[in-house]
């Protein structure tokens, strides 16, 4: 295999605008979001819809290609970016970073990877974490996903994805929002439109489940912060000064 990891980034962000370039503990969040991903050891760049992302990633050192800022999703972007990088096609497995996610560990891509690498019926690979608490049941901004788990409950097959209640007993698994794709699932799901069960869950995942491809994911212990509003930038400038 051989990965690269992609992480799409734009200003126009409708609950905290300006986003990528927001201040955590003296650098940009998008520049601490590409080094997490240069420190993995694998190939990554940033898929930016702004100039001033393109300049302050690569001010740092960091890798970066513009793309048209009006690209419907994050997915469309690196669609777009894997384009203008490798026209070859040379990388076969593209993992989609989150630029809100900039304590993400540096080896988060790899177990995406390696699902792909141990499952080739596996299109698409993800990840999942332990709820936060009771609350995550019910709350309609944490996506829930529904997983057919192996034995040893370290990875399952996705069954479905919702923001919806889940009730009885059992783990309540919390997606965090990382995928790898083989090239020709990315290919596939950009050039699909919207699903019903997309448009009515606002959860892009469904569209391709609704096209068929299978979606794997592996469990990690902890979600990373994703820097969603005010509140969760505050407690990133304050993790920041911890460390």
């Amino acid at each position: 295999m051989n990965p690269l990891i992609l992480i799409p980034a734009r200003m126009a962000a409708t609950r905290l605008p300006g986003k990528p370039l927001a201040d955590i503990g003296g650098l940009p969040m998008i520049v601490r979001a590409s080094r997490q991903a240069r420190a993995s050891g694998l190939a990554a760049a940033v898929a930016a819809g702004d100039a001033e992302i393109v300049e302050a990633v690569e001010a740092d050192g960091g890798r970066a290609v513009l793309t048209d800022p009006d690209l419907p999703s994050g997915s469309d972007r690196i669609r777009a970016a894997l384009q203008a990088l490798d026209p070859e096609g040379l990388h076969d497995v593209i993992v989609n970073l989150q630029g809100d996610m900039p304590f993400a560990d540096p080896g988060i891509s790899a177990l995406c990877i390696d699902l792909l690498a141990r499952h080739p019926e596996c299109d698409i690979a993800t990840l999942v974490a332990p709820e936060s608490g009771p609350d995550d049941r019910s709350n309609p901004d944490v996506v829930k996903a529904v997983l057919a788990m192996a034995p040893e409950g370290t990875e399952g097959r996705a069954l479905y994805f919702t923001r919806s209640t889940l009730y009885g007993d059992g783990h309540v698994w919390r997606h965090v929002g990382l995928y790898g794709y083989r090239r020709a699932a990315l290919e596939a799901f950009c050039a699909a439109p919207p699903s019903p069960l997309e448009r009515r869950e606002k959860l892009e995942q469904l569209r391709a489940m609704e096209m068929g491809l299978r979606i794997h994911a592996a469990v990690i212990a902890d979600a990373p912060l994703s820097i969603d509003n005010p509140g969760d930038l505050a407690e990133a400038r304050l993790r920041a000064g911890r460390g």
